[in-house]
């Protein structure tokens, strides 16, 4: 779910695999290996790829569903 997220997030915000590559100061088969699914990010870049798509890691993750099946909803603004 994480890769078809990162992927789905990434473009709707217009960024490119390039440009996320860069942010995280990575080479692009590295950030594409994340959203093949090949590889999962570390903590800190996990934090950093939430942060410059401005959407939660729990988005990324697949948990929004878990989180509002259990009576837990963020104000999306």
């Amino acid at each position: 779910m994480f890769s078809e997220r990162l992927n789905f997030v990434r473009k709707s915000k217009g960024y490119t695999a390039q440009q996320m590559a860069d942010y995280l100061s990575m080479g692009l088969r590295a950030y594409r290996n994340y959203e093949s699914g090949d590889r999962f990010p570390s903590a800190d870049a996990l934090i950093k790829i939430a942060d410059k798509l401005d959407v939660s890691i729990d988005y990324l993750l697949g948990r929004d569903e878990w989180l509002k099946s259990h009576g837990v909803f963020f104000d999306e603004h």
